[in-house]
């Protein structure tokens, strides 16, 4: 990873990294693509903090970011200190993966915040991505930005009947319940085994196996992690039906972004 401030910009030069796939995979849904075509520029947030980046020839530009910005808060959110290069090459082993990797090869798993990623994956239950993104869009105009939990203390479903988000509403009031009486310490699952921390957040109503495992692997980086949705249990079924390859498993939740957007978007007919 080189970049060199150029002006208000930060200019990025780095390997294995396409903003197509990486911000419109499904992991966050606070992401915008302005225009059309080959010229590819988003504009969106991490929590409040906001950013408009564009891939050009050589570089990637960060508009209007401040270099003390851009270390603290986009090089660990797009992860630009880990070695992309080196976990392919290591689940390339595999024959379906190596494949998986050639046809996506510029996905990075993003580093984002805790409690927005649970808040955020508990609203996209039986639901498709321009409504996930309309419900967290009201949530952000309703308090002026993403909220903390704690702005959100001591809330009822009915006070969430702006958001549209239907019996979703009773899900995140629960979860702002539990995590503002200390019930739920975030980083205290953060450390937990994984297997503990999937139980912990599954106490929260409404949350089952496939939102506890998005919430550890989006918002606190579990790469251990694989959420099941249907997509990613026919890669099972049909690819690994005894499980991953021993070499995979500390990548399980990296392989899991190749295999799911391989599959998703039809290259596993290429």
């Amino acid at each position: 990873m080189d970049y060199l401030k150029k002006g208000g910009d930060i200019l990025l030069k780095t390997p294995d990294l396409d903003l197509d796939e990486t911000l419109d995979c499904g992991q966050a849904f606070r992401w915008e693509r302005l225009g059309s075509g080959s010229d590819c520029t988003y504009h969106g947030f991490m929590l409040n903090t906001p950013l408009t980046v564009s891939a050009e020839k050589d570089f990637f530009i960060f508009h209007d970011t401040d270099e003390e910005t851009f270390q603290r808060v986009w090089i660990p959110y797009f992860d630009l200190e880990t070695d992309y290069t080196e976990i392919k090459e290591i689940l390339s082993r595999d024959v379906t993966l190596e494949k998986a990797c050639a046809y996506a090869g510029g996905i990075r798993l993003l580093r984002q915040d805790s409690w927005e990623s649970l808040c955020s994956f508990i609203i996209s239950q039986n639901n498709n991505i321009p409504r996930i993104k309309g419900i967290i869009g009201r949530l952000c105009e309703m308090y002026g930005g993403f909220p903390d939990y704690t702005q959100m203390k001591g809330i009822v479903p009915d006070d969430l009947a702006s958001l549209r988000a239907g019996f979703r509403a009773k899900y995140i009031a629960d979860c702002v319940e539990k995590l503002n009486s200390g019930e739920i310490v975030i980083d205290e699952v953060k450390r937990l085994p994984v297997d503990e921390a999937r139980k912990v957040l599954m106490t929260i109503k409404g949350v089952g196996p496939k939102v506890a495992d998005c919430a550890l692997l989006y918002g606190m980086h579990r790469i251990e992690c694989v959420p099941m949705d249907v997509w990613m249990k026919r890669v099972m079924e049909q690819f690994y039906p005894d499980g991953f390859p021993e070499f995979v498993l500390p990548y399980a939740g990296i392989a899991q972004q190749y295999l799911f957007h391989y599959m998703r978007t039809g290259g596993q007919g290429e």
